[in-house]
Protein backbone atom coordinates (compact mmCIF):
# COMPACT_ATOMS: atom_id res chain seq x y z
CA UNK A 1 0.00 0.00 0.00
CA UNK A 2 2.68 1.80 1.32
CA UNK A 3 4.16 1.93 -2.49
CA UNK A 4 1.42 2.25 -4.37
CA UNK A 5 1.02 5.19 -2.40
CA UNK A 6 4.71 6.38 -3.01
CA UNK A 7 4.52 5.86 -7.08
CA UNK A 8 1.13 8.58 -7.35
CA UNK A 9 3.17 10.97 -5.58
CA UNK A 10 6.27 10.42 -8.19
CA UNK A 11 3.65 10.68 -11.13
CA UNK A 12 1.76 13.82 -9.35
CA UNK A 13 5.45 15.26 -8.98
CA UNK A 14 6.05 14.28 -12.46
CA UNK A 15 3.47 15.87 -13.73
CA UNK A 16 4.08 18.88 -12.01
CA UNK A 17 7.59 19.36 -13.15
CA UNK A 18 6.62 18.69 -16.40
CA UNK A 19 3.93 21.73 -16.46
CA UNK A 20 6.47 23.53 -14.57
CA UNK A 21 9.05 23.23 -17.56
CA UNK A 22 6.12 23.48 -20.66
CA UNK A 23 4.97 27.13 -18.35
CA UNK A 24 9.08 28.16 -18.40
CA UNK A 25 9.43 27.15 -21.68
CA UNK A 26 6.07 28.91 -22.93
CA UNK A 27 6.87 32.18 -21.25
CA UNK A 28 10.21 32.23 -22.09
CA UNK A 29 10.20 31.79 -25.81
CA UNK A 30 6.45 33.27 -25.77
CA UNK A 31 5.97 36.87 -26.92
CA UNK A 32 5.45 38.19 -23.86
CA UNK A 33 9.05 36.54 -22.42
CA UNK A 34 10.51 37.82 -25.69
CA UNK A 35 9.70 40.96 -24.87
CA UNK A 36 10.90 41.39 -21.38
CA UNK A 37 13.93 38.76 -22.03
CA UNK A 38 15.06 39.65 -25.34
CA UNK A 39 15.04 36.04 -25.98
CA UNK A 40 14.06 34.14 -29.37
CA UNK A 41 12.10 31.16 -30.09
CA UNK A 42 13.59 28.11 -32.07
CA UNK A 43 12.05 27.66 -35.23
CA UNK A 44 9.88 24.88 -34.48
CA UNK A 45 8.69 26.92 -31.39
CA UNK A 46 7.53 29.84 -33.79
CA UNK A 47 3.88 30.50 -33.68
CA UNK A 48 2.53 33.03 -36.27
CA UNK A 49 0.61 36.22 -35.41
CA UNK A 50 -3.12 35.32 -34.93
CA UNK A 51 -5.15 36.55 -37.32
CA UNK A 52 -8.79 37.07 -35.72
CA UNK A 53 -11.69 36.86 -38.29
CA UNK A 54 -15.44 37.01 -37.42
CA UNK A 55 -16.95 36.06 -40.67
CA UNK A 56 -16.91 32.75 -41.79
CA UNK A 57 -14.19 31.96 -44.85
CA UNK A 58 -15.15 31.16 -48.28
CA UNK A 59 -13.66 27.89 -49.05
CA UNK A 60 -15.51 27.28 -52.62
CA UNK A 61 -17.17 29.51 -54.47
CA UNK A 62 -20.07 28.86 -56.91
CA UNK A 63 -22.08 31.00 -59.10
CA UNK A 64 -25.08 29.12 -56.44
CA UNK A 65 -23.50 29.68 -53.42
CA UNK A 66 -20.25 30.20 -51.56
CA UNK A 67 -18.67 27.20 -49.41
CA UNK A 68 -17.77 28.41 -46.05
CA UNK A 69 -15.09 26.96 -43.35
CA UNK A 70 -17.83 26.50 -40.68
CA UNK A 71 -20.44 24.70 -43.56
CA UNK A 72 -18.18 22.22 -44.20
CA UNK A 73 -17.35 22.09 -39.92
CA UNK A 74 -21.54 21.81 -39.33
CA UNK A 75 -21.64 19.21 -42.24
CA UNK A 76 -18.76 16.60 -40.73
CA UNK A 77 -20.28 17.04 -36.97
CA UNK A 78 -23.42 15.06 -39.02
CA UNK A 79 -21.92 13.24 -40.50
CA UNK A 80 -19.90 12.13 -36.92
CA UNK A 81 -23.41 12.23 -35.17
CA UNK A 82 -24.88 9.78 -37.99
CA UNK A 83 -21.60 7.66 -37.90
CA UNK A 84 -21.82 7.04 -34.23
CA UNK A 85 -25.57 6.58 -34.10
CA UNK A 86 -25.41 3.98 -36.70
CA UNK A 87 -22.39 2.31 -35.15
CA UNK A 88 -24.28 2.39 -31.64
CA UNK A 89 -27.61 0.92 -33.27
CA UNK A 90 -26.47 -1.68 -36.38
CA UNK A 91 -26.31 -4.83 -33.96
CA UNK A 92 -29.53 -3.96 -31.23
CA UNK A 93 -29.52 -6.69 -29.13
CA UNK A 94 -31.94 -7.64 -25.95
CA UNK A 95 -28.78 -7.04 -23.85
CA UNK A 96 -26.88 -4.66 -25.03
CA UNK A 97 -22.92 -4.50 -26.14
CA UNK A 98 -20.84 -1.70 -25.01
CA UNK A 99 -22.05 0.60 -27.58
CA UNK A 100 -25.71 -0.19 -27.55
CA UNK A 101 -25.39 0.03 -23.91
CA UNK A 102 -23.65 4.21 -24.18
CA UNK A 103 -26.04 5.35 -26.55
CA UNK A 104 -29.12 4.24 -24.30
CA UNK A 105 -27.06 5.65 -21.02
CA UNK A 106 -26.89 9.09 -23.66
CA UNK A 107 -30.89 8.79 -24.41
CA UNK A 108 -31.95 7.87 -20.83
CA UNK A 109 -30.26 10.74 -19.19
CA UNK A 110 -31.32 13.45 -21.89
CA UNK A 111 -35.02 11.87 -21.47
CA UNK A 112 -35.08 11.69 -17.59
CA UNK A 113 -33.81 15.37 -17.78
CA UNK A 114 -36.72 16.50 -19.92
CA UNK A 115 -38.96 13.90 -18.10
CA UNK A 116 -38.14 16.04 -15.16
CA UNK A 117 -38.68 19.72 -16.51
CA UNK A 118 -41.97 18.54 -18.68
CA UNK A 119 -43.56 15.58 -17.08
CA UNK A 120 -43.82 11.90 -18.80
CA UNK A 121 -47.11 12.63 -20.76
CA UNK A 122 -44.99 15.64 -22.48
CA UNK A 123 -41.30 14.51 -22.24
CA UNK A 124 -41.94 11.98 -25.78
CA UNK A 125 -42.89 15.66 -27.72
CA UNK A 126 -40.11 17.33 -26.82
CA UNK A 127 -37.51 14.82 -26.76
CA UNK A 128 -36.49 14.30 -30.22
CA UNK A 129 -36.23 18.52 -30.78
CA UNK A 130 -34.57 18.91 -26.98
CA UNK A 131 -31.92 15.83 -27.98
CA UNK A 132 -30.79 17.08 -30.93
CA UNK A 133 -29.88 20.18 -30.24
CA UNK A 134 -28.00 19.34 -27.61
CA UNK A 135 -26.38 16.98 -29.06
CA UNK A 136 -25.44 18.77 -32.29
CA UNK A 137 -24.52 22.55 -30.54
CA UNK A 138 -21.95 19.66 -27.99
CA UNK A 139 -20.62 17.98 -30.92
CA UNK A 140 -19.81 21.07 -32.59
CA UNK A 141 -18.13 23.11 -29.63
CA UNK A 142 -15.73 19.40 -28.78
CA UNK A 143 -15.17 19.18 -32.79
CA UNK A 144 -13.97 22.78 -33.09
CA UNK A 145 -11.13 21.83 -30.03
CA UNK A 146 -9.55 19.22 -32.41
CA UNK A 147 -5.86 20.27 -33.45
CA UNK A 148 -6.95 20.34 -37.71
CA UNK A 149 -9.52 22.90 -36.85
CA UNK A 150 -8.20 25.74 -37.76
CA UNK A 151 -4.82 24.47 -38.92
CA UNK A 152 -5.14 23.19 -41.78
CA UNK A 153 -5.76 24.73 -44.96
CA UNK A 154 -5.24 27.06 -47.92
CA UNK A 155 -3.31 29.88 -49.38
CA UNK A 156 -5.39 32.27 -51.28
CA UNK A 157 -3.70 35.04 -53.88
CA UNK A 158 -3.44 37.64 -51.45
CA UNK A 159 -1.40 35.41 -49.21
CA UNK A 160 -3.93 35.03 -46.87
CA UNK A 161 -4.40 31.51 -44.83
CA UNK A 162 -7.65 30.28 -44.77
CA UNK A 163 -8.58 27.11 -42.84
CA UNK A 164 -10.79 24.32 -44.11
CA UNK A 165 -12.24 23.98 -41.01
CA UNK A 166 -13.39 26.39 -38.18
CA UNK A 167 -16.14 26.16 -35.64
CA UNK A 168 -19.39 25.55 -36.59
CA UNK A 169 -20.47 27.72 -33.63
CA UNK A 170 -18.48 30.85 -34.66
CA UNK A 171 -20.56 31.32 -37.62
CA UNK A 172 -23.68 33.20 -36.56
CA UNK A 173 -25.35 31.62 -39.20
CA UNK A 174 -25.83 28.53 -37.44
CA UNK A 175 -27.07 29.44 -34.17
CA UNK A 176 -29.57 31.50 -35.91
CA UNK A 177 -30.65 28.66 -38.12
CA UNK A 178 -31.36 26.35 -34.42
CA UNK A 179 -32.52 29.43 -32.61
CA UNK A 180 -35.57 29.63 -35.57
CA UNK A 181 -36.23 26.22 -35.54
CA UNK A 182 -36.21 25.97 -31.75
CA UNK A 183 -38.76 28.56 -31.81
CA UNK A 184 -40.67 27.50 -34.79
CA UNK A 185 -40.93 24.30 -32.75
CA UNK A 186 -42.62 25.95 -29.52
CA UNK A 187 -44.60 28.14 -31.26
CA UNK A 188 -46.00 24.63 -33.28
CA UNK A 189 -46.28 22.65 -29.75
CA UNK A 190 -48.54 25.89 -28.54
CA UNK A 191 -50.98 25.32 -31.68
CA UNK A 192 -50.79 21.79 -31.79
CA UNK A 193 -51.77 21.39 -28.23
CA UNK A 194 -54.01 24.38 -27.35
CA UNK A 195 -55.40 24.89 -31.00
CA UNK A 196 -54.92 27.91 -33.56
CA UNK A 197 -57.78 30.30 -31.90
CA UNK A 198 -57.09 29.36 -28.15
CA UNK A 199 -52.69 30.36 -28.74
CA UNK A 200 -53.79 33.38 -30.52
CA UNK A 201 -56.07 33.83 -27.86
CA UNK A 202 -52.86 33.48 -25.35
CA UNK A 203 -51.54 36.15 -26.50
CA UNK A 204 -54.47 38.52 -26.99
CA UNK A 205 -57.01 38.82 -24.56
CA UNK A 206 -59.83 40.18 -26.66
CA UNK A 207 -62.84 39.17 -23.42
CA UNK A 208 -62.50 42.65 -21.71
CA UNK A 209 -62.16 44.73 -24.92
CA UNK A 210 -65.72 42.80 -26.28
CA UNK A 211 -67.43 43.03 -22.86
CA UNK A 212 -66.55 46.76 -22.79
CA UNK A 213 -68.38 47.16 -26.21
CA UNK A 214 -71.34 45.45 -25.24
CA UNK A 215 -71.39 47.57 -22.31
CA UNK A 216 -71.41 50.82 -24.22
CA UNK A 217 -73.95 49.92 -26.44
CA UNK A 218 -76.13 48.28 -23.89
CA UNK A 219 -75.61 51.76 -22.07
CA UNK A 220 -73.60 51.13 -19.17
CA UNK A 221 -70.64 53.36 -19.03
CA UNK A 222 -68.77 52.41 -15.97
CA UNK A 223 -68.17 49.17 -17.01
CA UNK A 224 -67.78 50.36 -20.74
CA UNK A 225 -65.14 52.41 -20.29
CA UNK A 226 -63.18 49.95 -17.45
CA UNK A 227 -63.34 47.32 -20.04
CA UNK A 228 -62.01 49.20 -23.04
CA UNK A 229 -59.23 50.83 -21.12
CA UNK A 230 -58.02 46.95 -20.11
CA UNK A 231 -59.12 45.62 -23.48
CA UNK A 232 -56.69 48.37 -25.12
CA UNK A 233 -54.09 46.92 -21.97
CA UNK A 234 -54.30 43.66 -22.67
CA UNK A 235 -53.68 44.52 -26.42
CA UNK A 236 -50.97 46.43 -25.47
CA UNK A 237 -49.49 43.46 -23.20
CA UNK A 238 -50.18 40.92 -26.37
CA UNK A 239 -47.63 42.79 -28.50
CA UNK A 240 -45.35 42.97 -25.87
CA UNK A 241 -45.71 39.12 -25.73
CA UNK A 242 -44.81 38.59 -29.46
CA UNK A 243 -42.38 40.78 -28.96
CA UNK A 244 -40.56 38.49 -26.29
CA UNK A 245 -41.26 35.63 -28.42
CA UNK A 246 -39.16 37.30 -31.62
CA UNK A 247 -36.85 38.11 -29.41
CA UNK A 248 -36.06 35.00 -27.96
CA UNK A 249 -34.65 34.12 -31.74
CA UNK A 250 -31.66 36.92 -31.05
CA UNK A 251 -31.04 36.62 -27.35
CA UNK A 252 -30.72 32.32 -28.51
CA UNK A 253 -28.42 33.42 -31.36
CA UNK A 254 -26.42 35.84 -29.87
CA UNK A 255 -25.89 34.03 -26.55
CA UNK A 256 -24.50 30.57 -28.41
CA UNK A 257 -22.42 33.13 -31.35
CA UNK A 258 -20.68 35.31 -28.76
CA UNK A 259 -19.50 32.81 -26.02
CA UNK A 260 -18.12 30.30 -28.61
CA UNK A 261 -16.44 33.07 -30.69
CA UNK A 262 -14.72 34.89 -27.68
CA UNK A 263 -13.58 31.25 -26.33
CA UNK A 264 -12.31 30.25 -29.68
CA UNK A 265 -10.87 33.91 -29.55
CA UNK A 266 -9.10 33.31 -26.18
CA UNK A 267 -7.67 29.91 -27.45
CA UNK A 268 -6.04 31.35 -30.19
CA UNK A 269 -4.48 34.36 -28.40
CA UNK A 270 -3.09 32.01 -25.07
CA UNK A 271 -1.65 29.80 -27.96
CA UNK A 272 0.30 32.80 -29.13
CA UNK A 273 1.02 34.14 -25.86
CA UNK A 274 2.25 31.46 -23.50
CA UNK A 275 2.66 28.50 -26.24
CA UNK A 276 2.18 25.31 -23.67
CA UNK A 277 0.77 24.68 -20.56
CA UNK A 278 -1.65 27.25 -20.03
CA UNK A 279 -3.64 26.81 -23.48
CA UNK A 280 -4.12 22.91 -21.76
CA UNK A 281 -6.66 24.79 -18.92
CA UNK A 282 -7.98 26.75 -21.61
CA UNK A 283 -8.80 23.70 -23.20
CA UNK A 284 -10.42 22.09 -20.41
CA UNK A 285 -12.42 25.59 -20.04
CA UNK A 286 -13.51 25.34 -23.63
CA UNK A 287 -15.06 21.48 -22.87
CA UNK A 288 -16.97 22.91 -19.88
CA UNK A 289 -18.25 25.83 -21.73
CA UNK A 290 -19.14 23.58 -24.68
CA UNK A 291 -21.46 21.56 -22.42
CA UNK A 292 -22.95 24.81 -20.67
CA UNK A 293 -23.79 25.86 -23.82
CA UNK A 294 -25.49 22.83 -25.40
CA UNK A 295 -27.48 22.57 -22.18
CA UNK A 296 -28.70 26.08 -21.71
CA UNK A 297 -30.14 26.34 -25.98
CA UNK A 298 -31.60 22.73 -24.82
CA UNK A 299 -32.74 23.61 -21.52
CA UNK A 300 -34.15 27.16 -22.89
CA UNK A 301 -35.95 25.07 -25.91
CA UNK A 302 -37.95 23.02 -23.46
CA UNK A 303 -38.48 24.97 -20.73
CA UNK A 304 -40.09 27.72 -23.57
CA UNK A 305 -42.07 24.65 -24.66
CA UNK A 306 -43.22 24.03 -21.37
CA UNK A 307 -44.77 27.73 -20.84
CA UNK A 308 -46.32 27.29 -24.52
CA UNK A 309 -48.34 24.26 -23.36
CA UNK A 310 -49.17 26.07 -19.54
CA UNK A 311 -52.28 27.99 -20.96
CA UNK A 312 -53.66 24.30 -21.79
CA UNK A 313 -53.26 22.99 -18.49
CA UNK A 314 -54.29 26.09 -16.70
CA UNK A 315 -57.75 26.16 -18.86
CA UNK A 316 -58.20 22.16 -17.76
CA UNK A 317 -57.73 23.24 -14.19
CA UNK A 318 -60.33 25.84 -14.42
CA UNK A 319 -62.86 23.57 -16.14
CA UNK A 320 -62.46 20.65 -13.04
Amino acid sequence: MNMGCGCSIRIIALVAILLLALFLTGFVFGPIGSSFLDTKAPAFLAVTKPHIEIPPEGILHTPVLTITNTLIASWLTIIVLIGLFYAFTRKMKLIPGRLQGLAEVIVEIILNFIKSAAGEKNARIFFPMVATIFLYVLTNAFLALLPFFGTIGIYEHSGAFVPILRGANTDINLPLSIALIAVISVEYWGVRSLGSFRYLNSFFNFGQLRDGFVSLFKGKIRPAISGILFGIINLYVGVLEVLSHLIRIISFTLRLFGNMTAGEILLVVVCFLTLFSIPIFIYGLELLMGLIQALIFAGLTLVFGIIALTPHDEGSEHKT
